[in-house]
């Protein structure tokens, strides 16, 4: 009897070891639940390279904030996103021509550009050229007109080609205000004045309606 029962204990032992080396290896097992929370899905490798879209993404934050802060100028302002816009409508035509899709030289190529347009936009932001405003009223407009702009670069509701027709536009209103003051010792006239704000007003309507129509920078429907 006693041997039965020794031989019984022993079966026992090695079922429970062999159970135990089981759940050990199992990596679906609740003891590895750390390890499958660490997954490559969940977690990106770090130092992965960004996507087309979130370079796009973030030169155009980049933009927002030299607007923002004065560092782009609206002249530099509409060259980078002309620039920009010219990028954005070779990647549409090249996934229009590849199935919605980008090859890999394609993907370079995008690379490449959007690798000088980081350039160009660290430079202008670095140069001497500085948005300033004076505290009179042109001013103020002048200013509250460049942060609707950088908000709408920011929130997307502004793409790359409709800023830089608002930029052109301010560039152009600065050049006369630029003119008129060189004119007049420095001031503006009554009458330069109220030309000024009446077409700070066509702009104020440009920039409304861009930021509110259809199109966005994803190129989504809003």
């Amino acid at each position: 009897m006693f041997s039965k029962i020794s031989r019984w204990s022993v079966f026992l032992a090695a079922a429970l070891l062999v159970g135990t080396a089981a759940v050990a290896q199992d990596p679906t097992s609740g003891g590895s639940s750390s390890g499958s929370a660490s997954s490559p899905a969940s977690n990106p490798p770090a130092g992965s390279k960004p996507t087309i879209a979130q370079r796009k993404e973030n030169q155009q934050d980049r933009i927002a904030q030299g607007v923002k802060s004065g560092q782009l100028t609206a002249g530099e302002t509409a060259n980078l996103e002309s620039k920009e816009a010219a990028v954005n409508g070779e990647t549409r035509a090249d996934r229009a021509a590849n199935g919605g899709k980008l090859t890999t030289a394609e993907k370079q190529q995008v690379n490449q550009q959007q690798n000088q347009l980081s350039k160009q936009i660290y430079n202008d932001k670095h140069n001497a050229n500085t948005a300033h405003y004076g505290n009179n009223e042109v001013g103020q407009r002048r200013e509250n007109q460049q942060d609707r702009i950088a908000q709408g670069i920011k929130s997307g509701q502004l793409t790359a080609g409709e800023t830089a027709k608002l930029e052109n536009q301010q560039r152009g209103i600065n050049q006369q205000v630029g003119a008129d003051r060189a004119a007049n010792g420095g001031k503006l006239t009554a009458g330069e004045k109220k030309q000024i704000n009446k077409e700070q007003n066509a702009a104020s309507k440009n920039i409304y309606n861009k930021k509110h129509n259809a199109n966005t920078q994803s190129g989504t429907k809003k």
